[in-house]
């Protein structure tokens, strides 16, 4: 699983979204999961809550991430991905019956396209020559196999430019900065399949795709596929399925859905 939490359940009042967050893990029963946008003491309080360990990346500008893995895993390795991401990147290698499993939880910069594509390489050179991995986490950009046209026009501007290639300078954004003045910006997204990384919800997935906004909303969303999860061509064969939870507690949880892939290793 892969779940950004929304500033680590926190708003106004202390941790007011946590008991939702964990029902939403839990439900589940997922072996790994990576969490991103955590804050105060979510992650620990998350870990203990569900049973999972857990190994936290900390950030330099943003909020931090964190990977969590059953008990009855081993886990062989992990630390953080050493690169000056925006938020964070964390990387764990576990014990499977089909070999070691890398796993990065990953949340990439929301402002701009140039900025996740270098954390997107960051991301590739992690990976390395693993090959059972899987790459997840909110990714923030759009994918380039979409038309993202009328999503981006229903954005307001301050949010939509951050999914534009580029746009005319001297002026503010408009409606014009999609279509010919402007290239939606999914770079990031392209550097993974590039890699030769594996969509996974594209492989294997189930139902509507788009992760963000939940009916806790947000400006910033409209309707989109934000949070991923890519596999190594080592895990391909073992790419079951995969689907966006969409439940009433994910409703009040998060502004993001959490992605549930089952991986038969």
């Amino acid at each position: 699983m892969t779940y950004n939490i929304k500033t680590g359940g926190y708003d106004g009042s202390r941790g007011a979204r946590l008991d939702d967050i964990a029902e939403v893990i839990a439900s589940a029963r997922p072996d790994i999961v990576a969490l991103q946008e955590l804050r105060g003491e979510s992650g620990p309080w998350l870990a203990e809550r569900l049973g999972m360990r857990m190994v936290r990346a900390r950030s330099f500008w943003g909020q931090p991430v964190a990977i969590l893995t059953d008990p009855e895993w081993t886990v062989l390795s992990a630390g953080s991905v050493a690169r000056p991401f925006h938020h964070a990147a964390a990387r764990a290698e576990v014990a499977t019956l089909g070999g070691p499993l890398t796993v990065i939880s990953a949340h990439l910069n929301p402002h701009w396209g140039w900025r996740r594509l270098a954390e997107a390489r960051w991301l590739v050179n992690a990976v390395g020559r693993a090959r059972l991995a899987l790459v997840m986490g909110d990714l923030n950009t759009l994918d380039p196999w979409t038309d993202h046209q009328e999503r981006l026009r229903a954005l307001p501007p301050p949010y939509r430019v951050r999914h534009l290639r580029r746009r005319p300078f001297g002026r503010p954004p408009s409606d014009r900065d999609v279509g010919a003045l402007a290239r939606v910006d999914t770079r990031a997204i392209a550097a993974l399949d590039a890699a030769g990384l594996i969509d996974v919800f594209r492989t294997v997935g189930e139902g509507p795709a788009e992760t963000a906004p939940t009916a806790l909303g947000g400006a910033e969303f409209s309707g989109m596929r934000l949070d991923y999860m890519f596999a190594t061509q080592g895990l391909r064969d073992h790419l079951r399925s995969c689907r966006v939870l969409r439940t009433p507690a994910a409703d009040r949880a998060s502004d993001h859905y959490a992605l549930l892939a089952e991986i038969d290793i």
